[in-house]
């Protein structure tokens, strides 16, 4: 994992977990797309989800969280994917 990889996804995950809160109300087991500290999408589904960021962010700088309270590790998916 390259070091701007590495970067996006500790940042998205901090800016993530501040927002639980608000999140759990509407889309509790749904799946945010991170990009740059922001939610761009929250989508029902992780493949959806997976879709539309790998279409929408072709350098991979993204990041998806399941909209939960309770620690989820969604492995590979839990972090940004390397486009190489």
């Amino acid at each position: 994992m390259n070091d701007k990889l590495e970067v996006e996804i500790e940042r998205n995950l901090f800016a993530f977990l501040s927002r639980i809160p608000q999140l759990l109300t509407e889309h509790r087991g749904e799946y945010a797309v991170l990009r740059q500290q922001e939610i761009v999408g929250i989508y029902a589904r992780l493949s959806e989800a997976l879709q539309v960021a790998q279409a929408r962010f072709n350098d991979g700088l993204f990041s998806i969280q399941e909209i939960t309270d309770k620690p989820v590790d969604l492995g590979f998916y839990s972090h940004a994917a390397d486009p190489r």
